[in-house]
């Protein structure tokens, strides 16, 4: 049997935090063989950029050894590409300068025509003929990734290296770029190491999943999972596969008893260093019941068709003419419904919820709120975004208050008291009132952030893609957290989301969008799971997966460029 590619024998590593030595990494083993592709799952905070940061040559262990084809890592090397999830663009250069750079410092053999060639080969690969020529600054953000996936790509490396480089991307580009690296991977026979926090991207690509496993010493890998699945893998098909569902839930279960075991939490910086403090946790509920300013401010006769959207467009002006992103869009909601709005990227489902939010003007059609036309912003309707937009200098309870003392002019100070200290001990931050947001983690701050917008007592809650920048166990953490404050007020809630998961977990009905322009909704599926939910029994209930299979079909079908009269 020939020797791994790679190699990590007992290795550690440590940085120093508040004057002493912090263990990140401890005794970490790990083999990895020619052509073998190993996915290692984790939270925020266990060393996953760290040890792939080590595996790429840029740092050196501080105890164990990396090896490389049997001998010792001592560096960067052109054979390990690595892409980061974190793009680091030259701002000055194209999309096509950034590429070729790449390729010029690696393939000096080749001509400057096979250069040109093998750049724009590889930009056209992953979607970005149309925009050689921009500059980083007119790029999206899943734009600007695809560039550093292109460039690690054009480099040809054995050994390819890959921490979350999908993560930020829409749907559709990280479904093409899971298919470009299967082809690597199967044409190619290259050796890859993908760093994801997504258990569907690690079961579709991966011969071997590794987690990360957090302890006080440093994190080390405490599970090993063999991926017996046959290629090439589907996406709507492994759904019906038995093999697949029992290790995705075998894989879900054992990171859900992670999260619920681990007693460490990531700094306010973010990503590598562990911290030996308890995770917030929800505290014991001192004001036990729902403050009467709160519920007062609540209050409603209509219950059906609560939230009407009639008809409603939306048109942008451009230099080609009027562009209508969102057309004949008809949803009617009963109060205290939670909808799940799903589709790809660009289908519409923000301008929806702008639209609802009154964030943004209606070009046609109206929606309707507890018997009043929306034209305008405000308090009645919460909103919670990607990034909750704190106020760091703020502590989470000054953050919270804001909003509170405007919305409840009238209630007494103990009871505007009473609804900050009651939402914010609801999302686990009942230790945490008077920390600064500065100080916090990001799932911390969109705690917060929940907390405020439950906080102001909404007729309508409207959450876009609230959990997308979080690691998988804190976006699971947090829908925990959501669905239980939900439990308890049933606001009529509307969640743009990407993650199929979580559309059937928070929703009453999963509301799919066709693609745009011109979107519209497409199909709308009804959820017909017990409340409260819990995701371990949610896995194991007989309807779960015919209904995923639903809302993956539908997806599936429009990606391939299904059109709505054909759905």
């Amino acid at each position: 049997m020939n020797a791994p590619i790679l190699q990590l024998r007992d290795v550690s590593k440590a940085y120093p935090s508040h004057g002493k030595s912090q263990a990140v990494l401890g005794g970490v083993n790990l083999s990895v063989n020619e052509g073998e592709f190993i996915a290692i799952l984790g939270f925020s905070g266990t060393g996953k950029t760290t040890l792939i940061s080590l595996l790429a040559g840029l740092i050196q262990p501080d105890g164990g050894q990396v090896l490389v084809k049997g001998v010792a890592s001592n560096g960067p090397s052109a054979e390990r590409g690595l892409v980061f999830q974190s793009y680091s663009l030259m701002p000055w250069l194209s999309v096509e300068g950034n590429v070729r750079l790449a390729v010029d410092a690696v393939h000096k053999g080749l001509n400057r025509e096979e250069r040109r060639a093998l750049t724009r080969a590889t930009i056209d690969l992953v979607g970005l003929a149309h925009a050689r020529e921009r500059k980083p600054a007119q790029l999206s953000g899943g734009m600007r990734q695809r560039v550093a996936v292109a460039r690690a790509l054009a480099m040809r490396p054995e050994i390819l290296l890959l921490d979350e480089p999908l993560s930020a991307l829409d749907a559709l580009t990280r479904a093409r770029l899971q298919d470009e690296i299967e082809r690597i991977r199967g044409q190619e026979k290259r050796t890859i190491v993908l760093v994801t926090n997504d258990v569907d991207e690690a079961l579709l690509l991966a011969d071997r999943i590794a987690v990360l496993q957090p302890d006080p010493e440093g994190s080390r890998i405490g599970h090993l999972f063999e991926v017996p699945l046959q290629r090439p893998r589907v996406r709507a098909a492994l759904n019906h596969d038995p093999a697949y569902t029992a290790l995705r839930n075998r894989i879900v279960a054992c990171l859900d008893g992670l999260n619920r075991a681990r007693n460490a939490t990531v700094d306010a910086a973010g990503d590598t260093i562990l911290s030996k403090t308890a995770l917030p946790k929800v505290q014991p509920i001192q004001v036990t019941r729902l403050p009467k300013a709160y519920t007062e401010a609540g209050r409603s006769a209509v219950q059906r068709r609560y939230l009407e959207l009639f008809n409603v467009s939306k048109t942008y002006p451009t230099r080609a003419g009027p562009l209508t992103v969102v057309q004949n869009f008809n949803l009617m909601m009963n109060r205290g419904e939670f909808v799940s709005l799903i589709g790809h990227s660009g289908c519409g489902k923000s301008t929806v919820l702008n639209m609802a939010a009154g964030l943004s003007s209606i070009s046609g059609g109206g929606i309707v709120l507890d018997g009043h036309e929306i034209d305008s912003a405000g308090p009645d309707k919460g909103v919670v975004f990607q990034a909750p937009s704190l106020m760091p200098w703020l502590s989470a309870r000054q953050n919270v208050g804001i909003g509170v003392e405007r919305v409840y002019p009238h209630a007494s100070a103990a009871e505007r008291s009473d609804i900050i200290e009651y939402y914010l001990q609801r999302v686990g931050l009942g230790d945490s009132l008077h920390k600064l947001a500065a100080e916090m983690s990001s799932g911390m701050r969109q705690r917060v952030g929940i907390a405020r917008a439950f906080a102001l007592s909404p007729k309508l809650m409207l959450l876009d893609e609230p959990f997308g920048m979080l690691d998988s166990l804190t976006r699971w953490d947090l829908q925990n957290v959501l669905m239980e404050v939900w439990q308890r007020t049933q606001v009529t809630a509307i969640c743009v989301t990407h993650d199929v998961d979580e559309a059937i977990l928070l929703a009453d009905r999963v509301v799919m969008m066709s693609n745009g322009p011109n979107a519209t909704i497409g199909k709308i599926l009804k959820i017909d799971l017990p409340r409260p939910r819990e995701r371990k029994t949610l896995l194991e209930h007989p309807r779960f997966y015919a209904y995923r299979e639903e809302v993956l079909q539908f997806l599936a079908d429009y990606e391939h460029g299904a059109h709505l009269d054909a759905a």
